[in-house]
């Protein structure tokens, strides 16, 4: 076994699902016992991808140890637990490669994934995986492009000949602060969008809520380091793009819940929630005017109202493009 994918969400499933159908032995981690005997007993992970059949080249554990033997090491962990996840197991994970599958910014220290990762485990070549997908495509097997990040080149151009399949293709890049701030920022826009969708205010409103916080995404991933032709290609516009406009997002789906006044499922991961408030910490830090941003983490807050928001970003001034 080469590859492992730490945390049987429905991303990581999909991922391991993606990887089996590619050949060779594939190993799917989760924390939860009963969850890995159901796994075993049905052949698939109804709890996070419900209808998705696990190819019987998946090995399904609880325990990290059994996949001792796997070089690269996927961490489709939530975003605000990957520090405590890869601190408390940075004995057995240090020394592989580990490849960073969450999209945000930790709430606490205010860094993204792949800082954490590399923090906890030195020794470890460390990426990001991330792009517009949805994990039920990546299951069905529908073509999907991503993008993988690595600080190494020649890491990255290995990591990419060996994750990559007929239908998942990943483009490589070295800028590992693009597209992670891409990855993290558009969740924060896709929240805003689906306020706009829940309140009622229309598709031409989205289309303008999307343009400009495009530009505030460039604007606080250029200060941070990251490049502008990251933030326009896949881990950036095209993530923001897929976000904003289904419901398969869970963001998404969230900022429609809150534009609609309606309750919304706690037991999702909504990672855009906590990254807009830890982006908009950055961004103060940084002198960067990221209204958007701040609106969605004082809605998420229970601060504003929905029509005092709208109302807040349609009355600032008037000005160039």
């Amino acid at each position: 076994m080469s590859v492992a994918v730490l945390g049987a969400g429905a991303f990581g499933t999909a991922l391991a699902i993606a990887l089996a159908r590619n050949g060779g032995h594939v190993g799917l981690w989760s924390r939860d016992p009963d969850h890995v005997a159901t796994m075993r007993a049905t052949g698939r992970n109804d709890r996070r991808l419900p209808g998705a059949d696990l190819p019987a080249n998946i090995t399904v554990s609880d325990q990290l140890a059994d996949f001792s033997g796997a070089g690269t090491l996927l961490l489709a962990v939530p975003m605000q637990r990957l520090d405590g996840f890869v601190r408390d197991h940075a004995t057995v994970l240090d020394g592989r490669a580990l490849v960073a599958c969450c999209k945000g910014i930790d709430l606490t220290s205010g860094r993204g994934p792949t800082a954490i990762v590399a923090a906890a485990c030195p020794r470890a070549t460390v990426a990001i995986l991330t792009g517009p997908s949805f994990a039920a495509d990546i299951a069905r097997g529908l073509p999907t492009a991503l993008t993988l990040a690595c600080a190494d080149a020649a890491a990255g151009e290995s990591l990419q000949a060996q994750l990559s399949t007929p239908v998942l293709r990943l483009y490589r890049t070295e800028d590992v602060a693009g597209a992670e701030l891409g990855g993290a920022l558009k969740n924060v826009i896709a929240i805003a969008a689906g306020v706009v969708i829940g309140g009622g205010l229309g598709d031409s409103a989205r289309a303008a809520l999307m343009t400009r916080g495009f530009a505030e995404m460039s604007r606080l991933a250029l200060a941070l380091g990251g490049r502008a032709e990251t933030l326009a290609g896949l881990s950036g516009f095209g993530d923001l793009v897929l976000t904003c406009t289904s419901t398969q997002s869970r963001n998404f789906r969230f900022g429609q819940a809150l534009g609609a006044g309606q309750a919304f499922d706690t037991t999702t991961t909504v990672e855009g929630a906590a990254t807009a408030e830890a982006a908009s910490a950055l961004a103060e830090r940084m002198g960067v005017d990221v209204p958007v941003t701040r609106m969605v983490a004082a809605l998420v807050r229970g601060q504003v109202s929905v029509p005092q928001a709208v109302e807040a970003l349609l009355s600032r001034p008037l000005k160039k493009e």
